[in-house]
């Protein structure tokens, strides 16, 4: 049909038709050219192409991948399309459905929209910053305007219908720059205002655990984040958040605080439930005897659980009658099971002071009846000081034995010298203090003091002879009877100031001395070397 219009054109002009006529077809031909969108009759369908009539001097072939669905396309369909090339070589028009399409979307979506404006679209493939969205035309989606800081993976969008916004549109180069991240943006905020609009003090809602941190737990409200501080977690004590939730959790929360300004929301879990302490005189009144668990152990003493929510505080000095506790860490463990009597309770504060040893029978009421100044006892020794010895009497009951009671005539400089830790021994009771709960010992006092019998037969300048038992800066010590020691002072000695005590005087050396001085109430003996012969 083309073709006989064509020869028509030539016929005519032959016959004398205006010379114009060719001029005019050609212009036509021109004005129609490559990158117009033409209508043409679709008259021809196979698999590889579609042959369409533009109405030109020749078909136009579109390759058959360029339709969706080829197969609702039927002969003498009308379809635009854009023509590409005049002639190829084999002298066929070259068509392009989807470059018509493209070319009609663009049209269409300048007309439409601009900047600003926002438009469904769908996310066809991803490409080297960011994915390709089918808004009627292709536009493109960097990968920082895909999502809201931190969240969602490219991939997770291809093939989905979004919400996008217009941000740049250039038609010079006929492409479109969209964002997602601004329409989210606008969404969370909205969504914000809404829900803080919703928020009552003191309402529960639900929550996921968003994030975890020493101090605390973020809290998704579906919208805005809340925090949850440690200390809102447990009426109990946790040392971590970690303890009570994980991330993904889903807890009723309670709003204790919000402020629309900072959009700062404060929540509250243990609120949910009733504050134990409200009502602890009535499940843990003073003077009962609980049983609970050690949750904390510090140098002061320990902390232990009653119930849920309820700690009290066993201090050092309260969990023995008898027995000095330095560090309770030697005694007690976390987790152990104690029984305690509550001693007071400070509900304002909430503190409660416990016992342990109040829940024990105290060995000492009633130990003036029991030992009497002047009674003989018997004893272990449990401990050794530099000060003296502690002496088990019975359980809970120890007495000291003070290195000055002792012996009555040794200088005893350490408890070590003379007992040894699990020895038995006898001692006599000295002081009984039962509000203060001490009892001394005395060892000497078994015997009588031998003193007088010493001094009888022992007198100022009398020369005695003894044995060297110990070397001080100051003098030496003279065994000069058994247990019996006289000091021989540097100053009474023939030395030079100078003078090397321990070489002049080792221990074990015999000597000779005379005694200068006998003082019975310190029951101490003074010696000196001067003018006496040691021959």
């Amino acid at each position: 049909m083309m073709l006989l219009g064509i020869q028509r054109l030539f016929t005519d002009s032959e016959d004398g038709a205006p010379e114009g006529s060719m001029v005019d077809y050609e212009s036509t031909f021109h004005r129609i050219g490559q990158g117009h969108v033409v209508k043409g009759r679709v008259i021809s369908i196979s698999t590889k192409e579609v042959v369409v009539d533009i109405g030109f001097k020749s078909e136009g072939v579109i390759p058959a991948h360029e339709f969706d669905s080829i197969q609702a396309l039927n002969i003498g369909d009308e379809i635009e399309v854009l023509l590409e090339e005049t002639e190829d070589i084999k002298g066929r028009i070259v068509l392009s459905r989807r470059k018509a399409e493209k070319s009609q979307g663009w049209d269409r979506i300048v007309e439409q929209y601009g900047e600003g404006d926002t438009l469904e679209g769908r996310v066809n493939r991803k490409v080297k910053g960011g994915l390709m969205v089918d808004i009627g035309v292709e536009s493109f989606l960097p990968a920082s305007l895909a999502f809201l800081k931190g969240f969602g993976s490219l991939n997770s969008l291809l093939g989905q219908t979004i919400q996008v916004k217009i941000v740049k549109i250039n038609p010079g180069r006929k492409n479109i720059i969209v964002s997602r991240k601004d329409l989210l943006e606008k969404e969370k905020h909205e969504s914000k205002a809404k829900i803080l609009d919703e928020l009552e003090v003191g309402s529960v809602r639900k929550g996921v655990v968003k994030n975890i941190t020493d101090f605390g737990a973020f809290i998704n409200l579906g919208g805005i984040d809340g925090l949850l501080h440690i200390t809102d977690m447990s009426w109990g004590r946790i040392s971590h958040p970690s303890e009570l939730v994980k991330v993904g959790d889903k807890i009723d929360v309670k709003i204790l605080s919000f402020d629309k300004e900072s959009t700062k929301v404060s929540l509250g879990l243990k609120q949910i439930d009733s504050n134990p302490w409200l009502d602890v005189d009535q499940k843990h009144p003073v003077g009962s005897k609980q049983k609970g668990k050690v949750v904390n152990v510090v140098p002061y003493g320990v902390f232990v659980e009653l119930s849920r929510g309820i700690e009290g505080l066993v201090h050092i000095s309260e969990i023995s009658w008898s027995k000095r506790v330095t560090n309770p860490a030697e005694v007690f463990k976390t987790g152990d099971s104690v029984d305690v009597m509550v001693l007071n309770i400070d509900k304002e504060h909430e503190k409660i002071s416990l016992g342990i040893k109040q829940t024990e029978s105290n060995p000492w009421v009633g130990i003036e009846n029991r030992y009497q100044v002047g009674q003989k006892v018997k004893g272990i020794v449990r401990n050794l000081t530099e000060f003296g010895a502690f002496v088990e009497l019975e359980e809970g009951i120890d007495g000291l034995v003070h290195v000055s009671d002792m012996s009555w005539t040794r200088k005893v400089n350490h408890p070590k010298d003379i007992l040894k830790k699990g020895q038995e021994l006898d001692a006599v009771v000295l002081m009984v203090d039962q509000t203060n709960r001490k009892l001394s010992l005395g060892l000497k006092q078994l015997i009588m003091d031998p003193w007088e019998e010493i001094a009888s037969k022992l007198s100022v300048s009398a020369l005695v002879m003894g044995s060297v038992t110990k070397v001080a800066s100051f003098g030496v010590f003279v065994e000069i009877e058994k247990d019996v020691e006289g000091l021989l002072h540097i100053s009474e000695t023939d030395l030079s100031s100078g003078a090397n005590l321990e070489a002049a005087f080792p221990i074990g050396k015999k000597l000779q001395a005379r005694i200068v001085k006998i003082d019975i109430p310190s029951r101490k003996i003074a010696l000196s070397t001067k003018g006496v012969s040691q021959n």
